[in-house]
């Protein structure tokens, strides 16, 4: 591959499109899931406790018991093609390459990669540089900015493209919490789910969750999820009884971000609400916080304490509208040097 003396690529190629998630163990093994936790946590945007705490709190005492116990979420949404986070993401990626090469010929090029476990980032910019790509569009599939996800990603590519030598100009998609496309595909998931299997009393929004401190300490992601969930009440014409943000996945005793979902979903089945619907907009692709804590874990709960039928929503995925919408934000930045 042809460089300039400053190490940047030369300038006539494609531009690189990095699509990218956080990842999924290999198996629903209690050994992959060790491998890919051990990354995962040790990440200090994720868990920022000084490392001299936490390393050996994680390698003695967290990966010794966790990996057993979460083995048992996986299988029971394991596919026969693998993780659905993977197979969600591969096809994602897919769907969203044709987009882009129907809508600008030539182009692009696109490359998938996970911050945790495979494929790597690293191997997804290379493959980039391979390609003879001239720049690069940086696309992590959160749809809320927080430094622990978005942020993570992207000093890791930072780190990545240091490593490599590569100097390659790139334009970052920080957030798209607000932007129309997205919202509207979400309301057609919502409405389309309604159609099929009828409208719950209720319609649950419920976010990753994030340690209280963090938001305090000035991340944007409460506020940004906030706003997507109005948005998405907005377009659905529902009153403020009708539906309710809430944040899922807390682990430790500190304080979270709440309302707690599986504590809402308490008091929804005390106060006898009946069936009910449940998206979680934050989530590009199903994945275990989607598929076994949402749709199997949390609904099992609130049927067995007497609130009826929860009705999982499933993420965007590869949906067209969805897909389109990515392709939207990708071309509005195709011709931009930085970002």
């Amino acid at each position: 591959m042809p460089t300039a003396p400053d190490g940047l690529e030369r300038r006539d190629g494609p531009v690189g499109v990095l699509l990218a998630n956080l990842g999924t163990p290999e198996a629903p093994t209690p050994d992959a899931i060790r491998r890919y936790l051990a990354e995962f946590l040790a990440d200090p945007d994720v868990i920022d406790l000084p490392r001299w705490f936490w390393l050996p709190v994680l390698h003695g005492l967290v990966l010794n018991l966790r990996p057993r116990r979460v083995a048992k979420a996986y299988q029971s949404i394991w596919t026969p093609q693998g993780s659905p986070l993977l197979v969600g993401s591969r096809a994602q990626a897919a769907g969203l390459a044709a987009a882009l090469e129907a809508r600008a010929p030539g182009r692009t090029r696109l490359a998938l990669g996970m911050r945790y476990g495979e494929p790597t980032l690293a191997a997804a910019l290379a493959e980039l540089r391979a390609a003879g790509c001239a720049r690069l569009i940086l696309l992590a599939l959160y749809p809320q900015y927080s430094r622990t996800t978005t942020g993570s990603t992207h000093a890791a590519v930072d780190a990545i493209l240091g490593a490599q030598g590569w100097r390659a100009p790139t334009t970052r998609v920080i957030s798209y919490h607000l932007e129309p496309g997205y919202v509207a595909a979400l309301a057609a998931s919502v409405r389309e789910h309604w159609a099929k299997h009828g409208r719950g009393a209720r319609l649950l929004m419920s976010f990753h969750g994030l340690p209280q401190r963090y938001v305090a300490a000035g991340d944007p992601y409460a506020a940004q999820c906030k706003a997507t969930a109005q948005a998405l009440a907005g377009a659905l014409e529902l009153r403020t009884e009708q539906w309710a943000i809430a944040f899922q996945s807390r682990v430790g005793a500190e304080r979270w971000l709440q309302p707690y979902s599986d504590q809402l979903l308490d008091e929804w089945a005390t106060a006898k609400h009946g069936s009910i619907d449940a998206v979680c907009p934050g989530f590009s692709v199903d994945c275990l916080e989607t598929l076994e804590e949402i749709a199997l874990r949390n609904a099992a709960a609130y049927a067995e304490a007497g609130g009826g039928a929860l009705r999982y929503v499933p993420a965007l995925n590869d949906r067209p509208d969805h897909l389109a919408f990515l392709a939207e934000l990708v071309l509005a930045r195709l011709d931009r040097r930085l970002g």
